[in-house]
């Protein structure tokens, strides 16, 4: 994350992205008795070319079905929008920041302008499905989603207000249609972190394999660095506890965050969080639970980081357990590199044993001694957050304060390697026992160290600044640096490359410097078991939009299948398999318009669009991609597509204009040239004066026309 900071077949060639054989069936292409799904395959969109294009938030990509007769079914993906986070869902604006009494935060910037401070942000998204969840006021099925809301990029005044202003979480009730599994928010509520003295930075996250929201929060405060100077500002501890605390007299505990909370929804709405201390205090990005619901990785976001592993005493239940740090054996410096991994336990401990280390108020002079020099008996390290040379001594008896609330540098004080950089998204792959990790650039710390300044240089691969993805291959069996076995059959032994990006000498017309078909700065991913498909979205300063990227895993084909504005990125990434026969790709975007890496002259003409869309830069979304069939629709629809789309929002989202008429109850599209002209209940349309028969009848269904989507879309993207 940001610190400061249908392509149609024959068109496939020119734009580069390489058409392979699509991911193949083998158990249902067997099937003699009826047709089944042989294979499936996403046709990618072209990149925006037009400044109208570059400013907005759409897809034009779409899934394609082969089946075991030899036909072809095309199912076009659409993004809807629940909200932005200036819009009011219910009582509450979505992205409002609150302080510990569930008040908002006040933005005093502008004298005599008082507002509330909203966040442009939104990251991490956990739709879920709640047992005994009442029904919503709409008649769909029920369905709840947690959002994070990261930070706030600027206050009223322009000023930055990164840091400084408590972050929050949402937990949004949602409507899912019964019949074209629109989802529809019509709640939403603050989230409370007052049990946890708030929250802080909380950037990506995950949903459990129990049914909880995994939260995150990223870019620890340097302790060290604070009790120096608690005022300092690129600490941020001092100003985010008045604010949340509403009190000028609050200095803050840095100790108090840096950690992994966990979101417990409950069926009649009301929620419950608890951090986890024993997973150790880092900059987490978030953690990924394996498929044993024991065995955790994480992604420690920075420069000078480090790859962390948990193994917790008991499925689902991450109270308590034991913290891992990775040391790196490179056996390869080409695609990102790749080597063995091996690791170092950093010790067990339970979540109310560091709990009450933070609770005694205990700083970072009560667990080091420091030296300014090579000095005996002082161990040499750099890491994040510091960035800079350390002579660190852990006081007698201090190990375990110093293991989970120091954990990267008590790690590289016991040998494990502190050189990965902007390390981001975790998922895992549950059949072939892998973990991917995103690794945003590729450079500086992982590069070789030509000067031989830094303690150690375990990590030299040749850089990429538009980063890459990396696979982790589990197993059971692995034995830690002491020669004890880990108490796992997910632990990882070996990491590589897999998606890499490509960097170009020089910047295109449009500014990138990253190739605009291959993934540039790779942050959130979530992995599909059934399509064994992993999705990829962008959080680059080298592509001039970022992109959400599906990359089958077999075939390695990449596609691209959403756009984002310009300077926005892409966050909030969950594949969401099947709710109530429907499936979904969550993804939002954060701070529209910010960072723009265009020319002045593209520039010109793509922010006042932006302004115009989003707000005047003012409002991140949260949405899905939608018409992403499951493997039972793909079979009942393979003749005859019987999804049926909310006409008006669907048609105005493509540009075009929908008009009624109560007289006879007709409903016209207008797209450029193009016409549409549809009768509640009719079978037929007429498409430019030509009859069209559909699938199914439009109709009303929740005070809303609905339309056979093959027949909509195709006329759409016409």
């Amino acid at each position: 994350m940001k610190k400061n900071k249908f392509i149609r077949k024959a068109l496939v060639p020119v734009l580069g992205l390489t058409l392979l054989a699509p991911t193949v069936f083998p158990t249902m292409a067997s099937a003699a008795e009826s047709v089944q799904v042989k294979s499936v395959e996403f046709i990618g969109m072209p990149a925006p070319s037009t400044p109208d294009e570059m400013a907005k938030l759409y897809t034009t990509a779409s899934l394609q079905v082969t089946y075991t007769d030899g036909s072809v079914r095309s199912f076009p993906l659409q993004y809807k929008m629940l909200f932005k986070s200036t819009d009011k869902v219910g009582s509450m604006i979505a992205g409002v920041s609150v302080d510990v009494k569930g008040n908002p935060i006040v933005d005093t910037s502008v004298s005599g302008a008082p507002v509330p401070f909203v966040s442009d942000d939104p990251d991490a998204n956990s739709l879920m499905k709640i047992e005994g969840q009442a029904p919503t006021s709409k008649g769909g099925n029920p369905l709840s989603l947690v959002t994070h809301y990261e930070y706030v990029t600027l206050n009223n005044a322009g000023k930055s207000a990164y840091g400084v202003v408590p972050a929050s979480m949402s937990l949004t009730t949602i409507d899912q249609n019964k019949t074209t599994g629109e989802l529809v928010a019509t709640d939403l509520k603050k989230i409370d972190f007052s049990g946890v003295d708030g929250l802080w930075i909380p950037c990506n996250g995950s949903l459990t394999p129990w049914n909880t929201h995994l939260g995150s929060e990223e870019y620890e405060a340097d302790a060290r660095a604070f009790e120096a100077d608690p005022t300092k500002s690129s600490v941020y501890v001092s100003p985010f506890a008045k604010a949340y605390f509403q009190d000028d007299k609050m200095a803050g505990n840095p100790y108090a965050y840096g950690y992994l909370p966990e979101v417990t929804v409950k069926a009649d709405g009301t929620t419950s969080v608890v951090k986890h201390y024993s997973m150790g205090r880092f900059s987490h990005e978030l953690g990924k639970v394996a498929p044993d619901q024991k065995t955790v990785f994480y992604g420690d976001d920075g420069g000078n980081t480090m790859l962390f592993m948990y193994v917790a005493d008991k499925s689902q239940d991450l109270s308590s357990g034991t913290l891992y740090a990775a040391k790196f054996n490179q056996t390869s410096d080409t695609n990102g590199g790749a080597g063995s991994l091996q690791w170092i336990s950093l010790g067990h401990a339970t979540d109310a044993e560091i709990q009450d280390y933070v609770n005694k108020g205990l700083k970072f002079s009560d667990m080091f001694e420091t030296a300014d020099k090579d000095t005996e008996g002082f161990t040499k390290i750099k890491t994040y957050p510091s960035g800079k040379i350390e002579w660190l001594k852990v006081k007698p008896g201090m190990e375990k304060a110093a293991s989970f609330l120091e954990s990267r540098r008590y790690a590289a004080m016991l040998g494990a390697t502190s050189e990965w950089n902007k390390m981001e998204g975790v998922t895992a792959n549950a059949k072939d026992k892998k973990i991917y990790i995103a690794m945003s650039y590729v450079e500086k710390s992982m590069e070789a160290d030509t000067k031989n300044a830094d303690p150690i240089d375990e990590i030299h691969v040749n850089k990429v600044r538009a980063g890459a993805v990396y696979q982790l291959d589990l197993a059971g069996g692995v034995k830690d640096s002491a020669g004890n076995t880990i108490n796992s059959d997910y632990a990882a032994s070996t990491m590589s490359g897999l998606v890499v990006g490509k960097d170009l000498a020089k910047a295109d017309w449009k500014g990138n410097t990253a190739d605009d078909n291959a993934i540039g700065n790779p942050d959130n991913i979530s992995y599909s078991e059934e399509l064994r498909t992993l999705f990829i979205g962008e959080d680059s300063g080298m592509h001039a939009n970022n992109y959400v990227w599906a990359y089958n895993i077999d075939t390695k084909k990449l596609s691209r299948i959403l756009t984002t504005p310009a300077g926005a990125e892409a966050t909030g990434l969950q594949f969401v398999d099947n709710y109530n026969g429907f499936r979904y790709v969550m993804s939002n975007i954060q701070h529209p318009g910010d960072e723009m890496i265009l020319s002045d002259a593209l520039k010109a003409q793509v922010s006042p669009l932006i302004d115009k869309y989003w707000d005047g830069k003012r409002s991140g979304a949260v949405g899905y991609l939608s018409g992403l069939p499951t493997m039972d629709q793909m079979l009942a629809w393979k003749d005859t597509d019987q999804s049926m789309s909310p006409l008006r929002s669907t048609a105005e989202v493509k540009g075009a204009k929908v008009a009624w008429n109560d007289a006879d109850r007709s409903i016209t599209i207008t797209k450029g040239s193009n016409t549409l002209v549809v009768k509640l209940g009719d079978s037929m349309a007429k498409v430019n004066g030509q009859d069209v028969k559909l699938a199914s009848p439009a109709k009303v269904d929740n005070e809303s026309a609905v339309f056979p989507t093959a027949t909509l879309m195709n006329f759409l993207n016409k």
